[in-house]
């Protein structure tokens, strides 16, 4: 099981050695890593790390979502229209 409290999508980049990742659902919220687990693990830490900086700076916290998706897609074109 993954223990992530938003959903996720990572993206895979032109660069074999990177993935690109966000969370939809957590506003300011992204990343690389060097493979799908390594986004995984560094988006688990990373959303943990994002909501005390929201809370540090009294801003607003969405809630968790109950059934959190993870989304792996190639990334969108810069140049679609």
């Amino acid at each position: 099981m993954i223990d992530l409290s938003y959903s996720l999508v990572i993206e895979a980049t032109e660069d074999p050695s990177f993935f690109g990742f966000y969370s939809p659902e957590l506003e300011g919220f992204s990343g690389i890593g060097h493979s799908i687990e390594d986004c995984l693990y560094q988006a688990k830490w990373g959303m943990i790390d994002h909501l005390n900086l929201l809370q540090d700076r009294s801003l607003p916290i969405p809630p968790a979502n109950p059934n959190p998706r993870v989304v792996i897609e190639n990334s969108r074109s810069r140049t679609a229209a």
